[in-house]
């Protein structure tokens, strides 16, 4: 394990636009304890903490919380469950964590050799699974639709043909077949595999299901005046909560200017910001990781929580077979 710091992206202008002072706060993505630790500083009186990695929870279990803070095994999806009360914020930073990627083990660096599996609760169907058992078709429309890999197609029948020699089980491997079927990247360009990579994890761990659920868990568990802040880390991810922004908070475009008019409804939430927050060339600087975060936020207003369709946020469906 790497002895670098685990740095929580857009910290310092998530505090300021949410102002954590007392109350119960809920961090549905707990890691390494980042921001859980940036909202106790700032004057948030308790946090829960979520996370459905099981290492994530058992390191943080070793730290010295003062008693401030409780921590969940489970998904955030069902962060309303998991925080049994009204709560005064929610802060989600989405996708996998710096933690996940330093560990060659967990299989979700395409750049370190590792078991592919990408698992994020360690347990269920893996990114091997996935690999060797999808069809080419489904292989092909997670790249496209959760990657937005231009190259889909041939990826994915590179995959099954690969699988055919032999099964697919690390990450090295997957990350060389698909390499091969792109262009050699220019000097400064991301590495070939990293929207496949990104695709497959995001199969693996129905982050897009768990995502539109986590919102609409947020909107029933916040109380009025409560205050939600997401960080994204790609287009996908920014467009659902944007959407979900703008959806809650009595700003839906009318996409079709035939549709008959939508029933209006009193907004659920008061946007903090009218653009997503970016990361400072100072931040970036010190934490590439940074360079495509966005944050979003908005505060809870009191009418009574509902449900979202998740077409409505442009969240990708694709029909995935249970094993």
């Amino acid at each position: 394990m790497t002895d670098a710091p685990h740095i929580p992206v857009l910290l310092t202008p998530l505090l300021e636009l949410v102002a954590p002072v007392g109350g119960v706060w809920l961090d549905g993505t707990f890691g390494a304890g980042g921001y859980t630790r940036g909202l106790l500083e700032a004057g948030a009186e308790h946090v829960i903490g979520v996370d459905r990695d099981p290492l994530a929870l058992e390191m943080a279990a070793r730290a010295d919380w003062g008693g401030r803070v409780t921590l969940v095994a489970g998904e955030f999806g069902e962060l309303d469950i998991h925080a049994g009360q009204p709560l005064d914020g929610v802060v989600l930073d989405l996708g996998v964590s710096s933690m996940q990627l330093d560990l060659a083990e967990r299989g979700f660096s395409f750049a370190k050799d590792g078991p592919l599996d990408m698992r994020m609760s360690q347990s269920g169907p893996s990114a091997a699974d996935l690999v060797n058992t999808a069809e080419e078709g489904e292989l092909a429309d997670i790249l496209y639709h959760y990657g937005e890999e231009r190259a889909s197609r041939r990826i994915a029948g590179a995959i099954v043909r690969a699988r055919t020699q032999a099964p697919i089980t690390r990450t090295l491997h997957l990350a060389e077949i698909v390499a091969k079927c792109l262009p050699r990247p220019k000097p400064g360009q991301t590495h070939p595999a990293t929207r496949s990579f990104q695709a497959i994890r995001i199969a693996v761990n129905t982050e897009f299901d768990q995502l539109v659920e986590g919102l609409m868990a947020a909107e029933r568990a916040l109380k009025p005046g409560g205050k939600l802040a997401v960080v994204t880390f790609h287009s996908l991810e920014d467009r659902i909560v944007k959407r979900f922004f703008q959806s809650r908070a009595g700003q839906d475009a009318q996409a079709n200017r035939y549709a008959p008019a939508l029933a209006t409804e009193a907004p659920r939430f008061t946007l903090l910001s009218k653009r997503a927050i970016g990361p400072s060339e100072e931040e970036t600087a010190v934490n590439p990781r940074a360079r495509s975060a966005k944050l979003r936020a908005g505060v809870r207003t009191e009418a009574e929580a509902g449900t979202v369709d998740p077409a409505a946020l442009g969240a990708p469906r694709i029909g995935r077979r249970r094993r």
